[in-house]
């Protein structure tokens, strides 16, 4: 329980340091086949991880529409904090791959390694705010938050205060960002949600010498296909192998 009141659902499972956390999307939950085929896959090999739900995701606590970058990066700075020990690495999957990002740049002691997947950083401004015409953006800054169908299930709930608070944790605007461990950044070229050259653009602002970009030609946002899965674990293998 965080000092809010708010309940944090997690899973976690002791093993070697470094440890790995997984850092969800936007309205995903840690149920999802990236987070539970990392899970097992760490455990097969002895290594610490962890996997959790931000408030208003899953089986957490709070409302999706209370939500911010703000908070929710708050959050995984306290399971950083509160439930792991020693260096970890983030993996960070669309919305978790900036939160990974933040946490990095707040907890640099504790960052082995990043690796983001599909990496939307600074996201509400181009796959939310300029997206919606005039009628939407008018009756968003009258109702305050909105429904929208979404192609993964169940309707987006868009709300002011996430698009409006997100822009105090944007990172492409800055001319670096000190992140100065091993990163590795997986985007599919066929990403219909998040543009492939959002990650390049990371990939340059950041000031470590040891970032690679792995792109995909078809594959989508989601990389949760077989191929998609293996190159998640390889590529994970290979920046623990590298320590």
């Amino acid at each position: 329980m965080l000092a809010d009141g708010t309940c944090l659902a997690y899973h976690r499972s002791p093993g070697a340091s470094p440890g790995v956390v997984f850092l969800g999307g936007f309205t995903s939950d840690m149920t999802g086949i990236k987070a539970t085929t990392l899970e097992r896959w760490c455990r097969g090999r002895g290594q610490a991880f962890i996997r959790f739900d931000y408030s208003g995701h899953g089986a957490s606590s709070g409302q999706f529409a209370d939500g911010t970058i703000g908070r929710w990066a708050g959050e995984a700075l306290a399971v950083l904090d509160q439930l792991t020990e020693g260096s970890q690495i983030l993996v960070g999957s669309s919305m978790g791959a900036w939160i990974m990002l933040l946490a990095a740049l707040a907890r640099p002691e504790r960052i082995a390694a990043l690796l983001g997947l599909a990496c939307a950083v600074d996201f509400p401004r181009y796959l939310l705010w300029e997206r919606l015409d005039d009628h939407l953006r008018e009756r968003l800054r009258r109702e305050r938050v909105i429904s929208l169908p979404s192609p993964y299930g169940e309707p987006y709930i868009i709300a002011l205060n996430l698009i409006e608070e997100a822009e105090q944790h944007r990172l492409l605007d800055r001319p670096g960002l000190p992140v100065n461990c091993p990163v590795r950044l997986i985007h599919g070229m066929s990403d219909a949600d998040v543009p492939w050259r959002i990650s390049l653009q990371v990939a340059e602002r950041l000031t470590s010498a040891d970032v690679r970009l792995l792109l995909i030609k078809d594959g989508e946002h989601t990389l949760s296909r077989e191929k998609d899965l293996l190159l998640l674990t390889r590529t994970l293998g290979d920046l623990l192998g590298s320590r």
